[in-house]
């Protein structure tokens, strides 16, 4: 195991009704905020009002920024940071899921940027004292809530990237399980799926000692196992809203990847290619391909930790790892189709035209991944295989 400095800042207030103390931790941190969310649901949910409620009682003041879309779109961004200009803003609260959560850390990042916030993701400028934000999560997948990362696409480039600081990490996220039970099945199953691609990202890895970091991975898999499809078969369950929110949480805050050398994230990257150009669900994007990728770097160097994962997880007794590993990359397979995510691009009706393109930029600073590099032609082969 490698030397690691752990810090998880955010503050988490997880359970039911837990709204009613969002003015006194807004004040611990601002007074005029930002107030940001998506679509329709939060006031169709009554969730809104409360918020509102709660703002307006404690004479806290807003502006509000809705729309934030899916794939959050670098237009909302530079929109968030206008807002925040105009109106001397010091605060944004974020009401939503992993989009508008990650929508507000670009905003946060880009009031006290001379440039434009489109910067930090092309690595053309560093972030530097962003304003503090705050969450309400609505929807259990990114992990966003508790961490600095951020991802933003540009529909005028294509692209979709990935930037972060750990000054971005909110200051606090407000989990409360009963605001999940409206997700639907779709974007509930994504959200599983989500969460353990987090996992996969940061366990797949050829560091040796970590016994604790796997063992920590292995019981957040399990209880995506044990609850996933219980979120959509059940979706006002308590006890497996809030069991997947919480695994959501700590599958990306860090803990389960320290004392490695890094994580993964070449299917990751290569997703977000997909979602740039065609606006795919990002848990569905995942689900397509981290099988896919799982068979395409199995080796003699792999085996063993896939292997790990296949026994540990879906309980596979064949004792020769490559083995072992086909039939855990092929229960990983299962699962996802038995939550009904999409098993290849073309059953979301994604063409092959434009993969050639997904390759260049998925490498577009060079070779992806660290549990077995990818290049361009690496990266084309399993978008061909997922087909």
């Amino acid at each position: 195991m490698n030397n690691f400095t752990f810090a998880a800042s955010t503050r988490i207030l997880f359970g039911e009704n837990r709204i009613s103390e969002l003015p006194q931790e807004i004040r611990q941190h601002g007074s005029r905020i930002l107030l940001a969310y998506g679509g329709g649901s939060i006031k169709e949910s009554g969730l809104y009002q409360r918020i509102i409620d709660e703002l307006s009682k404690d004479k806290i003041f807003f502006v509000e920024l809705s729309g934030i879309q899916p794939n959050p779109r670098i237009e909302s961004v530079r929109e968030g940071v206008r807002l925040c200009r105009d109106h001397n803003l010091d605060f944004i609260l974020g009401v939503g899921g992993g989009s508008v959560i990650d929508c507000i850390k670009a905003i946060a990042a880009g009031v006290l940027y001379d440039g434009d916030a489109w910067d930090f993701f092309i690595r053309k400028a560093n972030i530097t004292n962003p304003l503090p934000i705050g969450t309400v999560l609505t929807l259990a997948a990114t992990g966003s809530e508790m961490n600095g990362n951020m991802v933003i696409s540009n529909p005028e480039t294509e692209e979709k990237r990935a930037g972060g600081h750990d000054d971005l990490r909110p200051k606090f996220s407000i989990l409360d399980p009963t605001l999940t039970y409206s997700v639907n099945k779709w974007q509930s199953a994504a959200g599983v799926v989500d969460v353990m691609s987090h996992i996969f990202e940061q366990y797949f890895t050829l560091d040796k000692g970590t016994f604790v970091q796997d063992a920590i991975a292995e019981g957040i898999l399990k209880t995506c196992l044990r609850y996933g499809s219980i979120v959509i078969n059940d979706p006002t369950n308590y006890e497996a809203r809030a069991n997947i929110m919480w695994a959501s949480t700590l599958a990306l805050n860090g803990l389960t990847v320290s004392g490695k050398t890094s994580g993964d994230w070449a299917t990751h990257a290569i997703e977000h290619e997909v979602s740039a150009i065609y606006d795919l669900t990002h848990g569905a994007g995942l689900s397509i391909l981290f099988p896919v990728w799982m068979r395409y770097v199995l080796s003699d160097d792999t085996a063993p930790k896939l292997a790990q994962y296949a026994r540990n997880i879906w309980n596979i007794n064949n004792t020769d790892d490559k083995e072992a590993a086909i039939e855990g990359i092929e229960k990983t397979r299962e699962f996802f189709s038995s939550l009904g995510m999409p098993a290849k691009l073309s059953e979301v009706e994604i063409p092959d035209d434009k993969i050639d393109d997904m390759a260049k930029g998925a490498c577009l600073f060079g070779p992806i991944g660290v549990f077995k590099k990818l290049d361009v032609a690496a990266v084309k082969d399993i978008l061909l295989n997922a087909r």
